[in-house]
């Protein structure tokens, strides 16, 4: 087949739409849609259909370019008020525990691969650098498991594994980068490797919050004729964060994660809008990029990497991962239990961000980086098979699920300014009589307003001399999150659902 434009959009669609109905039908068997998306593009590679592609380079654009997305949206999506109690635990675990899993994982491969054969001996540093690809939990995956199977985890497990993935990528990176130079070059001492990593994760830290301020007080100032231009807009700043981070000698991952922290958690003109945007975006981003990975591997060259991928993988999640994450976490015994740690644990996944990583040392032309990229391709459809999947099942046995919020019976857009809603179920001992009385006669909060009432199958506005009837349902909205607080103390009502309006 000749390759034009159109042949390509033909098969790309292709490739998009057998991705869905994959993902959709594993869904039903618990089967994380990623690591479907990644067996699609093997199966349609050159060992499957025979579709062709070796450019290391175009997919480590591809890569890129899906992991600022991602990461941002994550970002975006990440509730400040949720992880500032555990920030400090994110931070350590997503810097000295990618650290720790490095070491550890890193002086066990290469004692392994002496013994297994000398064929698959590799320096320490080189050793090393296969650990540093695998050392983070994968941002794409963790998000992507986390909420596609909706997860109602007990706090502040789901935070703190959301905040340490999205943070944890650019130290992996980083030292990903550093061992790259360290392992070409021999001018290049430890001193100077740990400096660079630091210099990069400080600039990336400043660049997000700064450019994610600025990002917020230029889209909010902007007049633009058309709504959906602003998350166009903001898309740009989220590529700009990245590309002017990395040249000023920073992680422009790191900066454009907190950068999505931080607009995410602000005012923001069509704010809701923006986000339904980047969800498409992201998952757009994470099927094209799984896809562009599974075409650029040959299933053949796994085979022979496949018994010490396993072993390494098994290492990685019953060792190196466990270990790291308890000794990061000493020190907040009282906060996690000994169950919150293990699940932790099982939540180290690696996904198509290892994958990316691989390919920086092939591009560099580091000696062995044909042998690092298929074992970190073996390793992530492990740790997808074996974690991915059992999440769900791994917080049942270790009972940390809690009830799921009651079902909302009204799905309505509510206007920006609405800071929170709620659904109040009308009981006979709310009224002022059994039989019903009048809306005005409800001891509700003056800062709080009904604006739908559902009977039945039916719903309707109501008046203020409107009758409420036991089993009604009222949707209420308010301007402050409090006012709600207040409104449910005031009626004696302990177990309730705020939404807030983002």
């Amino acid at each position: 087949m000749d390759f034009t434009a159109q042949n390509f959009l033909l098969i790309g669609s292709i490739l998009v739409f057998v991705s869905i109905f994959a993902g959709g039908m594993g869904y039903r068997f618990g089967v994380p849609a990623l690591l479907l998306f990644l067996f699609v593009g093997m199966a349609f590679g050159s060992d499957g259909v025979g579709l062709r592609f070796s450019n290391f380079a175009a997919a480590q654009f591809i890569g890129t370019f899906a992991l600022v997305v991602i990461l941002f949206s994550g970002g975006m999506d990440t509730d400040a008020d949720e992880i500032r109690p555990i920030a400090v635990e994110g931070f350590i675990l997503s810097t000295a525990g990618v650290v720790l899993t490095m070491l550890i994982t890193g002086v066990f491969i290469y004692f392994l691969l002496a013994a297994f054969h000398s064929q698959y001996a590799l320096p320490m540093g080189v050793c090393m650098l296969l650990a540093a690809v695998m050392s983070s939990t994968d941002s794409a995956s963790v998000f992507s498991i986390l909420r596609s199977k909706n997860l109602h985890i007990k706090a502040p497990l789901r935070p703190l594994l959301e905040l340490e993935s999205g943070s944890n990528d650019p130290v992996a990176f980083m030292l990903t980068a550093a061992l790259i130079q360290f392992s070409l070059s021999n001018n290049l001492s430890v001193g100077a490797m740990i400096w660079l990593v630091i210099l990069q994760f400080v600039i990336g830290a400043i660049s997000g919050v700064m450019l994610g301020n600025f990002a917020v007080y230029v889209t909010n100032r902007m007049k633009l004729d058309y709504g959906a231009l602003y998350s166009i807009l903001i898309l740009a700043f989220a590529l700009f964060i990245y590309a002017f981070t990395d040249l000023i000698r920073g992680n422009g991952f790191l900066a454009v994660y907190i950068a999505g922290l931080v607009i995410g958690n602000r005012p923001l003109a069509y704010k809701k809008s923006t986000k339904t945007f980047f969800d498409g975006v992201a998952w757009l981003m994470q099927i094209i990029m799984f896809l562009t990975l599974g075409l650029l591997v040959n299933p053949k060259d796994l085979l022979s990497v496949s018994v010490i991928s396993l072993v390494i993988a098994l290492f990685m999640i019953f060792a190196a991962r466990p270990l790291s994450v308890f000794l990061c976490l000493v020190p907040f015994k009282k906060k996690i239990s000994a169950k919150g740690k293990v699940f932790i644990s099982w939540v180290g996944l690696r996904g198509a961000v290892p994958i990316i990583f691989a390919i920086m040392p092939h591009i560099a032309n580091v000696p062995g980086a044909d042998t690092i990229f298929n074992v970190v391709f073996c390793i992530t459809i492990i740790s997808l098979l074996l974690q991915g999947s059992t999440v769900p099942l791994c917080a049942k046995f270790l009972d940390l699920l809690r009830p799921a919020p009651p079902h909302k019976e009204f799905a309505v857009e509510i206007p920006e300014d609405i800071a929170a809603t709620s659904e109040l179920h009308v009981t006979e001992g709310l009224l002022c009589c059994n039989t019903g009385c009048k809306l005005e006669d409800l001891p509700l909060s003056e800062h709080a307003l009904v604006m739908m009432v559902k009977r039945g199958d039916g719903y309707f506005i109501p008046l203020q001399d409107s009758e409420i009837l036991p089993d009604d349902k009222l949707l209420i909205v308010a301007e402050k999150e409090e006012a709600l607080h207040d409104m449910f103390e005031k009626l004696g009502i302990k177990n309730y659902e705020i939404y807030k309006n983002e």
